[in-house]
C-alpha cells in the first residue's frame, strides 16, 4: 500500500510502503530525474531509495556544465534536448532552477584540436546546434579572463548553460515526492528477490519492498548494486575535482564556459570568483566494496595539488590564475565506462531491472533527458529513440577483463576532451 513522504522515522515510513510500482535506487541527478518522469507518468507510488541523504553524494559537488557537442550523434541530440529540459524545469517540476545560459568556449592549442573543432562545427550544424569558430577577439570580448595567445582556434556555442548542480536533483526529489513519491534517505538496499526471472522485492537494512521494477541509479555504488543481483555492470568510480576562487573582480555571471582540449581544464563563472576544474592523466579510482559500508562522498580524500597542475598548465592563456586564492574545494565520485558512453536500459537477465549510470562526467546535466527517456522505456516496453549505444548489454560493460576496464576507463578520464583521439603522447599534464 502506498504513502505521500512525510517528515518523520524512516523506519516509519518503510513499514508502510510495503509495495511500490518502480524502486529507484540513488537520488542523485540521473535516480531523481528518473523517479520523477515515472510519477509525473502516473506510477504510483514511485520509492526513491538512497543510503544517505537525498540528493547528496556526487551530483551536487559537479561542475553544473551542459555541453551540447558530444562524441557522438546520439549524445549530441540527447544533450540539446536536456538542455531545453533544463530552462524548463520550473515549468515541468514546479520547483525552481537556476542557471546562466553563457554559451561556451571550446579552445584548441594544437592543430589536431583544431580540426576537432571542425568536425564539432560540422556535427553541430547538421544537428542543428548553434556552433561556429570564433575570432581571437571576439573570444576574449565574451571571457575577458582569456588570453588568446598560443591557440589555433576556438569555437563557440552559444546555446551552453551552466547552474550550481544541487538544485536539479533535490528539486526532482522534491517534485517527485509530491506526485506519487516516497522518498527513502538513509536506507540501503541490501539485496533482491526474484521469480521467474524478473525482480519481485527489493531487500533493505529496513524492511522489503515489492515491485516489478527497479532502477539502479545508484551512482558509484551502482555496481555493487547490481552485483546483488548477479548482473555485471563496467562502470568505475573515478575521482573528479574543482575548485572555486574567491571573488574576482570582473567576474559576471554571463561570460561563458570555456574548455581547452589538450589538458582537459575547463573554467566558468562561479560565486563572484571563477571556478576550474579538469581531468589528470592519472586519476584515483574506487572499489567501492573495499570501502567502509558508512563511506560516503564526505568521506573522499581530496588533492588541491592535481587542480593547482592543472591551473598551471593553462596560465599562457588564463594568468587570472597566479596565485589564486581558494574558496572551495570539492570532489565526488563519477562513474567512468571504458567507451566514454553512458549505461542507460534494461539488463534483460532480470527482467524490470533497469540501469542509469556511466555517467562519464558528463550525467548531470544530461539527466533531465535521460530520466524522461528512461521512464518512458519502462512504460511502454520500447526506448523513445534507438538507445542501442548506451546499452548495459554491451561488450564494454559487460567485460569480465577488470584490469583493462580500469584502463580504458582511465584513458576515456584522461582525454575526457579527445576520447576518438588517444595518442601516444596523451593529454598535457
Amino acid at each position: 500500500m502506498g504513502t505521500t513522504n512525510r517528515p518523520g522515522n524512516p523506519d516509519i515510513i518503510l513499514l508502510m510502503l510495503q509495495e511500490a510500482e518502480a524502486v529507484v535506487i540513488g537520488s542523485g541527478a540521473l535516480g531523481s530525474s528518473v523517479a520523477f518522469h515515472l510519477a509525473k507518468a502516473g506510477l504510483a507510488p514511485v520509492a526513491l531509495v538512497d543510503k544517505h541523504e537525498i540528493a547528496s553524494q556526487t551530483s551536487p559537488r559537479a561542475a553544473g556544465l551542459t555541453s551540447q557537442i558530444r562524441q557522438s550523434e546520439l549524445m549530441t541530440r540527447l544533450a540539446t534536448m536536456a538542455v531545453e529540459k533544463i530552462k524548463n524545469f520550473t515549468i515541468e517540476t514546479g520547483e525552481q532552477l537556476i542557471y546562466s545560459q553563457s554559451g561556451s568556449l571550446k579552445i584548441a592549442r594544437t592543430p589536431e584540436h583544431q580540426r576537432q573543432l571542425q568536425r564539432d562545427v560540422e556535427l553541430g550544424q547538421k544537428l542543428g546546434v548553434d556552433i561556429d569558430f570564433v575570432s581571437p577577439a571576439r573570444a576574449k570580448l565574451l571571457m575577458p579572463f582569456f588570453e588568446p595567445v598560443a591557440i589555433c582556434a576556438v569555437t563557440y556555442v552559444p546555446g551552453d548553460l551552466y547552474m550550481e548542480p544541487g538544485q536539479l536533483p533535490r528539486g526532482y526529489a522534491k517534485a517527485t515526492a509530491r506526485l506519487s513519491g516516497v522518498l527513502l534517505p538513509n536506507t540501503t538496499v541490501t539485496g533482491f528477490a526474484a521469480e521467474g526471472g524478473a525482480v519481485t522485492k527489493v531487500i533493505t537494512d529496513r524492511g522489503e519492498i515489492r515491485t516489478s521494477i527497479v532502477v539502479d541509479a545508484a551512482g558509484a555504488w551502482a555496481r555493487l548494486v547490481a552485483g546483488l543481483a548477479n548482473l555485471r555492470l563496467g562502470a568505475i568510480p573515478t575521482r573528479h575535482q574543482l575548485i572555486i576562487t574567491q571573488p574576482i573582480a570582473g567576474v559576471e555571471p554571463h561570460q561563458p564556459i570555456a574548455r581547452v582540449i589538450d589538458c582537459n581544464v575547463y573554467i566558468r563563472p562561479a560565486e563572484g570568483g571563477l571556478m576550474l576544474g579538469g581531468y589528470e592523466s592519472d586519476p584515483l579510482q574506487f572499489d567501492m566494496a573495499t570501502l567502509p559500508a558508512d563511506f560516503g562522498i564526505d568521506d573522499l580524500p581530496l588533492d588541491v595539488s592535481v587542480l593547482h597542475r592543472l591551473a598551471g598548465l593553462v596560465l599562457e592563456q588564463f594568468p587570472i590564475f597566479h596565485n589564486i586564492a581558494v574558496k572551495e574545494h570539492r570532489g565526488g565520485l563519477p562513474t567512468m565506462t571504458a567507451d566514454g558512453e553512458h549505461i542507460v536500459g534494461p539488463l534483460p537477465e532480470l527482467r524490470g531491472f533497469y540501469v542509469a549510470s556511466g555517467c562519464c562526467v558528463g550525467g548531470l546535466t544530461i539527466a533531465p533527458i535521460i530520466g524522461e527517456m528512461l521512464a518512458e522505456w519502462i512504460l511502454s516496453g520500447k526506448p523513445p529513440i534507438d538507445l542501442s549505444p548506451v546499452s548495459p548489454t554491451r561488450s564494454m560493460v559487460q567485460t569480465a577483463a577488470e584490469d583493462a576496464l580500469r584502463e580504458d576507463c582511465r584513458r576515456q578520464y584522461a582525454c575526457h576532451y579527445w576520447p576518438k583521439q588517444f595518442s601516444d603522447s596523451g593529454p598535457t599534464q
